[in-house]
């Protein structure tokens, strides 16, 4: 009888520690700092989340970005999320959306709210955390001029809370892009896309969401050229 209770005690923590394992790969953050795609790229097979095998054509292409520079410090290097490059100071997303666009010829489109987010650090965190808590839909400052007339759009947002910026809910509300294809792309602290594709693909249930995103490291996005070139030429929309 003892034996039983004790094998029956140690089944009971084994599952429970499975549990916590589990949690903490769903719920926390990578170690990883490294440039990462999410998913198995391929113009012709299954490159879609939840919609199976969709060809990315290019067409007309929109680079849509939520992008927040933080202003911390003195310089760039004192802060995690801008970065300078041509002697101009940008967050990482608007950076990364136009490597794309050099890269791909598409219209740049900023996604920005008439509310303003803090600069600081600490204070973006926490006001980041309070609006996801809240389920905010942040008013958008400006819209797309002829939103159907793009086939293909890159959608660029940093990883708050292992989530979706909320400004993004907002635009994937607003817009139905039904019959596209979406390429998102994102940086992170640790996080990569978390199930932000899925959100996406969920918003989206009748648009080609691609799940070979580009995941970059916010330590990473100064050096990111090369790996925004091979991740382009890879879904075959390099501009001729």
């Amino acid at each position: 009888m003892k034996k039983r209770k004790a094998a029956l005690i140690l089944c009971a923590a084994a599952a429970l520690s499975l549990a916590a394992c589990g949690s903490q790969e769903t719920g926390g953050q990578t170690s990883s700092s490294q440039t990462q795609t999410g998913g198995t790229v391929g113009t012709d097979g299954p490159d879609a989340a939840g919609g199976g095998s969709t060809p990315i054509s290019g067409g007309r292409i929109l680079i849509a970005y939520f992008s927040v520079p933080e202003t911390d410090g003195v310089d760039t290097e004192a802060s995690a999320s801008r970065v300078s490059a041509d002697g101009e100071v940008m967050g990482n997303n608007e950076y990364i959306a136009r490597l794309i666009q050099q890269e791909t010829g598409g219209e740049l489109f900023a996604i920005e709210t008439v509310q303003e987010y803090p600069g600081t650090h600490d204070d973006l965190l926490d006001f980041a955390y309070n609006e996801m808590l809240d389920d905010a839909r942040p008013e958008l400052a400006s819209q797309i001029e002829d939103p159907g007339s793009y086939d293909t759009i890159f959608l660029g947002y940093p990883n708050w809370n292992s989530d979706l910026p909320m400004p993004l809910y907002t635009f994937l509300e607003e817009y139905d892009f039904s019959g596209k294809t979406i390429i998102p792309f994102t940086t992170h602290g640790g996080s990569g896309f978390s199930r932000t594709i899925q959100t996406i693909a969920d918003m989206q249930p009748d648009a080609a969401v691609v799940e070979d995103g580009l995941s970059i490291s916010r330590n990473d996005v100064a050096d990111a050229q090369g790996d925004v070139t091979d991740w382009i030429a890879g879904l075959g929309l390099a501009a001729e």
